[in-house]
């Protein structure tokens, strides 16, 4: 049990009860992060917003930006969020030989070449981010990517760290 205050759609009021209303309705539950940020209205609007904006992202599509929240979820050791984007990723057509490899070696990930870089320098960034590299951004760039997708990428990446983070702080065990 949280020990911060959330709500659920049926404690919820205004705003707070809008986004969770549709949450619920577009994905049958209310993922942590979500149920974590209904605290605060401010907060629910931001993570609500984020999630608006990246699922109608022009370049960085859906099964890119569930890569990305898997292998940081694996990384930080983020359960939660690691069960959720597998999920999302096996409705992508992953097996889970995919996933296993793929979370061995990025340069594995089942991705067309340039959604597989960019997948890999995320993962290095979140490892080691003074290993990143003028060569690094060259080679996104060579392949057609824009610094706005490279930075909106890898700031997808960080705030799965912060979710973690606030997850495992006010204890939000949420079981998948």
């Amino acid at each position: 049990m949280a020990i911060i205050k959330t709500h659920t759609p049926e404690t919820a009021d205004g705003e707070v009860k809008e986004i969770l209303d549709t949450v619920q309705g577009m994905m049958n539950t209310i993922p942590g992060p979500m149920e974590l940020a209904s605290a605060s209205p401010w907060m629910i609007k931001n993570v609500w917003g984020s999630v608006q904006y990246f699922s109608q992202h022009p370049n960085l599509g859906f099964g890119l930006l569930s890569a990305i929240r898997y292998l940081v979820a694996r990384e930080t050791d983020f359960a939660f969020c690691t069960g959720f984007n597998k999920n999302f990723l096996q409705l992508q057509g992953m097996t889970e030989e995919d996933i296993e490899k793929m979370a061995a070696d990025p340069l594995k990930a089942p991705l067309d070449d340039k959604d597989r870089a960019l997948l890999v320098f995320v993962a290095k960034a979140i490892k080691d981010q003074s290993a990143v590299t003028q060569e690094d951004m060259d080679q996104l760039h060579d392949l057609g990517w824009a610094d706005r997708d490279i930075l909106e990428a890898m700031a997808h990446g960080a705030n799965m760290i912060a979710s973690g983070i606030l997850m495992k702080t006010f204890k939000m065990d949420v079981a998948f």
